[in-house]
């Protein structure tokens, strides 16, 4: 026991200097100053070229989302999430230890060179995030948590980073053994994160682009507008599951771009009884699935 509360002190005393070393001191390794810098670029060609003319620059929800944003990459981790999950990891590692396991890596991938190592991070990984975010509207209860994002009526970049915060407990806990596997740490991999984050950006952005040819590889807004319109396929929980990479839903046929989607209307049925201000929207889920 003293073990894993040495653990939660280090955790929180760590994570806090973390991120003030992140406020502090700006660095080109600096995550907090890379957030700021792709999101004013973002928002700033959502300014000079907006796809949808009419929509204000400070969209609805806009300070909203922009909290969000930095609520679920900083201040979760600062309050819960980076000492729930070191804790974790190491009950894990201390429970496979019980059977002689002393770790999990399958695959020695350190001889390979970085560039290779950060594309297999980055193709299996998004292939996991793909099959959690199918999961999220498939199930029930997890689609609770999910529609935090999917409340979203009006598409600009910060609503990229409108999701609850057990959306991260899903992902990285369907992520940590196979990556572990094959010898990655979930935090090592800097230029994959931003990247995925650029993307993300530009997904929910208020922009007219698709790539050409390469938006059968990436994901894209004209594509993503269709993952969020308030009327689906009928038969269907969703489509164009993509959230860095496209490529898996042309794979899997859950393609769906049936038109331009400009102005589609945004939401999930009966929206409009869903909570508007944040707290509601983060304690909703939990409410909502106590009495279902």
């Amino acid at each position: 026991m003293d073990k894993y509360l040495k653990i939660i002190q280090e955790s929180y005393t760590g994570y806090w200097n973390y991120l003030v070393n992140e406020i502090l001191y700006p660095s080109w390794s600096n995550y907090f100053y890379w957030l700021i810098g792709l999101s004013l670029l973002v928002w700033m060609l959502e300014i000079i070229i907006p796809w949808r003319k009419k929509q204000a620059v400070f969209r609805q929800d806009f300070w909203m989302d922009g909290f969000y944003m930095f609520f679920n990459y900083f201040l979760f981790s600062l309050i819960a999430y980076n000492a729930i999950s070191n804790v974790a990891v190491t009950a894990f590692n201390d429970f496979i230890g019980l059977f002689g396991v002393k770790n999990l890596i399958a695959f020695q991938i350190q001889l390979w060179p970085n560039w290779a190592q950060l594309l297999l991070l980055f193709v299996f990984a998004d292939f996991i995030q793909w099959n959690v975010h199918r999961t999220l509207h498939r199930i029930p209860w997890m689609w609770e948590f999910h529609k935090v994002h999917h409340s979203i009526k009006e598409m600009g970049f910060a609503a990229h980073l409108r999701f609850h915060w057990m959306e991260s407990v899903f992902y990285k806990t369907a992520q940590y053994i196979p990556l572990a596997m094959i010898g990655f740490g979930l935090q090592d991999f800097f230029i994959v994160h931003i990247f995925t984050t650029a993307i993300g950006h530009f997904n929910h952005s208020n922009l007219n682009i698709s790539y050409g040819p390469l938006k059968y590889i990436f994901n894209n807004p004209k594509m993503h507008i269709w993952h969020h319109a308030k009327t689906l396929p009928d038969g269907s929980y969703g489509v164009n599951y993509g959230l860095t990479l496209s490529i898996w839903d042309y794979i899997f046929k859950t393609n769906y771009i049936p038109a331009e989607g400009r102005d589609l209307e945004l939401g999930f049925k009966n929206d409009e009884q869903f909570p508007k201000d944040l707290g509601t929207q983060l304690s909703y889920p939990f409410l909502k699935n106590r009495t279902n």
